[in-house]
């Protein structure tokens, strides 16, 4: 079945995947020039990740460190640009490590062009990360 390419059910479809665990599929909702930037990254995390291939390194190992259950507050607001849209919600589960779980709110501007992510900027608070020094991804930051 093919990605939907309205910007609020890509996004939808795209939280899917990630409760899935299926990153490569995730990925593929991401258009060859794709940006995914974090304006609120602490230092020695990345603020922008240019090209999917980088948005796949990056979220490559997600799975092996958040093991999300649920997304249990979600709300899109269409803007004026009918190909972007503004995301509030809630992601819930686990630290894989620690067993410790994971509770995070993230605001995300998100705009879509011909089915496929081209710009996601995520605004997570990084004073909610409970471990100093965690990295959510296992990326290389």
């Amino acid at each position: 079945m093919p990605a939907p390419t309205s910007p609020a059910d890509l996004f939808r479809h795209s939280l899917r995947l990630l409760l899935d665990k299926d990153i490569p599929a995730w990925i593929a909702l991401w258009a060859e020039d794709g940006v995914m930037e974090f304006p609120f990254a602490p230092d020695g995390w990345p603020r922008r990740l240019e090209g999917k291939e980088a948005v796949a390194d990056y979220m490559r190992h997600y799975p092996d460190h958040i093991d999300l259950h649920d997304f249990p507050e979600l709300r899109i607001h269409r803007t004026t640009d009918p190909q972007t849209v503004v995301v509030e919600m809630r992601g819930v589960g686990r630290l894989v490590e620690s067993n410790a779980p994971f509770d995070m709110t993230y605001i995300a501007v998100v705009t879509v062009r011909d089915g496929h992510f081209t710009s996601y900027r995520d605004y997570w608070n990084p004073l909610a990360v409970q471990e100093p020094g965690a990295d959510f991804t296992g990326s290389s930051r």
